[in-house]
Formats: structure tokens, sequence, C-alpha cells
């Protein structure tokens, strides 16, 4: 079925267009590059896999509780809205929740592949062509991936949010090689990172722990590139030059963190956009969401060289400031070890039924002998 038949809201516009802006760079110099990257861009190569086959698709959905969501992880949960609200209702609530997580997740992968198309186009270094390419597949496997968890299992899209567009905009707009490694793989990457961990340290449901667990696998890859490119690089530049792009991180910061709302879901069910804003910034459990989304973001954007007094005000009036400390290797390292314990452990129990019905076959063929 077509995907605009699915969505919850008509998009308008069928293809986005971004005007591009800045130089493409050749480089002719083919046997040189950082010995940290070129080893990035090996395990790249080397950890490519296929989301028709690594992925259980024949594994159930239902619908209407996609990722076992709580009562209090939804906005309206406490509100008078809440108490109107049937067990259908809430189940039909559940389900465009979790439509408009995966579709801003869907959308922003589509968006990681493009930046890292353009990265490869853009950046001067060959080390860092040879593994942005490697990227730009592997989102286009996440893109593919969420896509079909979303027509299969939900069969509903939500529209990109504007604050998402916005600050992929800003990005794809400027000029300055450096700004999609700074928009997408520090911004967009490390806060989807965060977003993911959470859904598949929570979830209960194999499926999406299974997808989130193996993009984040990929994903921990992809915001390593962006430290290593980005903390030697800025090494060179001014003061002024740091400023401009730490600017830059204190808007698109504002934009993501008022992007995790879900107004959007609340309005399709007649709620005012003010009295939807209102549920989403008072509830508990969305604040210590929003909270925890820069858990990622902050200690980059701190590895990289970025941590001047207005952005460290910034991550203050955030509350997320204390982040900054956080061990973002120790974080990466988790993601990875999640991901190949899952395909143990799944492959272990595939082991043990074929085991099983190899045994069950030899038993039987026995009696028909006996």
């Amino acid at each position: 079925m077509p995907t605009f038949e699915l969505y919850s809201k008509d998009p308008e516009e069928p293809v986005w267009q971004v005007p591009a802006t800045g130089a493409a760079r050749f480089n002719w110099e083919y046997d040189d590059g950082r010995d940290r990257l070129l080893a990035l861009y090996q395990k790249g190569k080397d950890k490519q896999w296929d989301g028709q086959k690594r992925i259980d698709w024949e594994l159930e959905v239902d619908p209407y509780d996609p990722l076992g969501t709580p009562d209090e992880a939804m906005s309206l949960y406490g509100t008078r809205h809440w108490a109107k609200l049937t067990e259908r209702d809430k189940g039909e609530l559940r389900r465009h929740y979790a439509s408009w997580q995966f579709s801003q997740f869907l959308h922003g992968e589509q968006g990681a592949m493009i930046c890292a198309a353009r990265i490869v186009e853009s950046v001067p270094d060959l080390d860092a062509k040879f593994y942005s390419a490697t990227q730009t597949m592997d989102e286009a496997r996440h893109a593919e991936i969420y896509g079909r968890f979303l027509h299969e299992k939900i069969g509903l899209l939500y529209p990109i949010n504007d604050n998402l567009q916005a600050l992929l905009g800003d990005t794809l707009r400027d000029s300055r090689w450096d700004m999609p490694y700074l928009g997408m793989q520090v911004l967009i990457e490390g806060l989807a990172l965060a977003a993911f961990g959470m859904i598949r340290d929570t979830t209960d449901k194999p499926l999406p722990k299974q997808i989130l667990a193996y993009v984040m696998q990929d994903e921990a890859r992809h915001v390593a590139f962006g430290r290593m490119a980005l903390r030697d690089y800025y090494k060179q530049l001014t003061d002024a030059e740091l400023r401009e792009r730490e600017e830059f991180v204190i808007e698109g910061c504002y934009l993501m963190r008022d992007r995790l709302r879900g107004v959007e879901v609340l309005e399709n069910f007649g709620i005012p956009k003010a009295e939807a804003e209102a549920c989403s910034e008072q509830s508990e459990f969305l604040a210590l969401f929003r909270k925890l989304l820069f858990s990622r973001i902050v200690p980059c954007v701190k590895d990289i060289g970025l941590w001047g007094k207005r952005l460290q005000q910034a991550y203050v009036d955030m509350g997320v400031l204390e982040m900054g400390d956080s061990d973002l290797d120790l974080l990466m390292s988790e993601d990875e070890e999640i991901a190949e314990k899952l395909d143990a452990e799944r492959f272990a129990v595939e082991e043990r039924e074929r085991v099983a019905e190899v045994r069950g076959a030899i038993e039987a063929g026995q009696r028909i002998d006996g």
C-alpha cells in the first residue's frame, strides 16, 4: 500500500527539496589516512547486514500495543481527558504514539542517509569519504527497516515533525563541510540513539527490540566517526568559528527538545494544540524522557571541543549539564554488546529448536522401523 494512504495527516509535499550549497571535494591522495578512521571504515564494511534476513519479521505485533507502552508514559495520563478514554481508545492512542515515534525515526534515518551522502561529497579527506559511504548504506537499511515496521506492523505513519525538518534543513543548507557532521552525527544521531536505547531497554516486545538493538549497533559507529572527524578539525578553528558552531548546537538542542512532545498525536484525538502542549509539558514521564534524551549529545559536544560558557549555560537551562561527564565510549560499547548478545540468544534458541526437530525426526523414523 502506498505510504501516502497511511499518513495520519497529509504531508502536503510529496518531495521536500532542499537547495544544495557548498563545494564537492575530490582528493587525489589514495594511500594516506588516519588509522582510527580507516579501522572504523573496515569495521563498517565487516558489520554490514541484511534487514530482511537478520530481523525476524514473522514475529507478531499488536498494533494497539506495539511497544508495551505503560499508561504513565502517555501525556494524557492523569488528565481529565484520560478518564474519558475507553480501553479501545487507549489502544488507539498507543498505536498513534508508537507510529509517531517510529515515523520520526524513519524520517530522521532518511535525513541521515542524505547527510552521509553529503559528507561523501563535501568532506576533504578520503578516509572520511570511505567511512561515510558505508554509513550511507547503513542509513538506507535503517530507513528500509523502520518503513517496513510502520507499513506492515502498525499500518499508520506521521509526517515529519516541524522541528526535526527545520534542523535537517539548517544542516543541509549550510555550505561548511563540517555542518552535516555536527547537525546529523552529533545532534540528530545522538538524540536518536538515546531514544532508541530507552525503548530498547524498556520494551518487552521482541520485534521492536531486535530492530532497535541492531540499528543502535550501527549508530554507535556513526557517532564515533563524527567525534573523530570533528575533534581533529575543531582543534584548528578560531574562537569565533567555534562560537558559530556552538550557536548552531544551542539552537539545534532547543529545537530537538521541543520536538519531543508528540503534540501531533493529541491533536489527532481532538485536543486543541495549546492544551496538547500543556499536557505534554506537564507530564512527569515525558519531562524525564526529554532530559535523558540528551545523555548522548552533551558528552559528545564536550568531547569534540564545543564547551563555551554560553553553551554550558544553555545546558544548565535544559537541566542536562551534568551529562557532559557521561562515559560515551562505555555507552557505545554497551550498544555493541547488547546487539551481539541478542544475536547469540536468538541463534542459540534456533539451534536448540533445530536439534530438537532433527531428534524428533530420528525418533519417529526409529518407531516406524521398529
